[in-house]
């Protein structure tokens, strides 16, 4: 008779660390598809503030050409720019287009000092501030893309949802966004003009 005690015990205590297991299996599975999903939902929001930007950039574009009927070569760059970043599927096409994107602009806001009636042109400041907006709220996307990514690297990386990562199929994200290339430059600051 106590061996039937002690088998029923034994049997109870596997059961019940199987269910733990199980139990925290499932938690952590859970939590790494929701956080997987944060992100995939964060780069969308990014993906949403970038075609808001290339919406705006053929208006901007078309007020620059009236002043700088000579600048076709920055538009044309800006043009292709846009149209690959239109074309980019993979997070990694998008942020790369995006940066080929960041270098065609920068020539196209420096057009206003070779033009000055461009400054005073309202639909041109209208438009350049419409995009100056879109691009703080990119900054902002892009902080809360990488903010998920870290977030779900990090619960993925941590014991026992390693474990479970690893059983489930869920790997590191790596497609960070990082700074604009040119960002590192200093800016030229010249009030001698």
């Amino acid at each position: 008779m106590k061996k039937g005690v002690l088998g029923l015990v034994v049997l109870a205590v596997l059961l019940i660390g199987a269910i733990g297991i199980g139990g925290s299996f499932i938690s952590a599975r859970n939590s790494m598809a929701l956080k997987s999903n944060q992100v995939d939902a964060a780069f969308s929001a990014i993906d949403v503030d970038l075609q808001r930007r290339a919406d705006l950039i053929p208006n901007l574009v078309a007020s620059v050409k009236g002043y700088a009927k000579v600048e076709t070569d920055v538009l044309t760059k800006i043009s292709e720019a846009r149209s690959g970043l239109l074309q980019a599927r993979t997070p990694d096409e998008k942020l790369a287009a995006n940066d080929r994107l960041n270098a065609a602009l920068l020539p196209l806001m420096r057009m206003q000092e070779a033009y000055p009636d461009l400054k005073s042109n309202q639909q041109f400041m209208r438009l350049e501030d419409e995009l100056a907006g879109t691009e703080n709220r990119i900054a902002v996307t892009r902080k809360r893309y990488n903010d998920a990514i870290l977030d779900y690297n990090n619960t993925i990386a941590v014991f026992p949802n390693s474990v479970w990562a690893s059983i489930s199929g869920f790997k590191p994200k790596t497609t960070y966004y990082k700074a604009d290339p040119g960002a590192t430059t200093v800016p030229k600051v010249d009030f001698g003009n």
